[in-house]
């Protein structure tokens, strides 16, 4: 389901994930180059996005860079998108009462295609990198916490991810050793 909010500044977009929504910025371009509002309070809420945000993180990988899975305990919510390159961006569901639990969805996002993806609480979220280079920004509900932090096996063939590879992507030391996805914290 597509619909327009906030006097068509924001375009949102259903994805077959509960709760996770694919949200299309108004662009406007001209000679200059472009401008488009990357966070609106108030067209996030029409959109059912209520929760406060209260970190931005910035990423920069280059081509075949792998992060994820990652999540944290208590959960926390994303909202990402990528500034300079072009990602394929992946969340999985990991609460058990929702009817899309194991399941994950992927989209590219790109500084091309300037969209958003928001991941709520209760999802593990990972991206791999396209092009030679990515920039991701992604405010995030709450803080990170070492302590907190959990990393799913990002080639858990549980999940099945598709990533879409045909060479071994780099990793952290910390991803390439993830938690098998039946062996996972998960959610209520």
């Amino acid at each position: 389901m597509t619909t327009q909010m906030a006097s068509s500044m924001l375009r949102v977009t259903e994805t077959p994930l509960a709760g996770v929504l694919m949200l299309e910025p108004r662009v406007f371009r001209d000679a200059r180059g472009f401008f488009l509002e990357s966070y609106n309070q108030a067209a996030m809420s029409e959109a059912g996005i209520t929760q406060h945000f209260v970190q931005d993180n910035h990423s920069s990988s280059v081509l075949g860079t792998l992060r994820g899975l990652h999540y944290q305990v208590p959960a926390q919510g994303k909202l990402v998108r990528v500034v300079v390159g072009e990602i394929f961006d992946v969340a999985v569901d990991l609460r058990r009462s929702s009817a899309t639990f194991g399941r994950w969805e992927g989209v590219a996002l790109s500084e091309a295609n300037q969209k958003m993806l928001w991941i709520p609480p209760g999802l593990a979220h990972g991206f791999l990198v396209l092009s030679e280079g990515a920039h991701v920004l992604y405010k995030a509900t709450a803080a990170y916490d070492s302590k907190a932090e959990r990393t799913i096996q990002w080639d858990d063939p549980v999940l099945g991810i598709d990533w879409q590879i045909t060479e071994p992507p780099t990793t952290s030391a910390r991803d390439s050793l993830g938690t098998p996805f039946r062996e996972a914290e998960v959610f209520e």
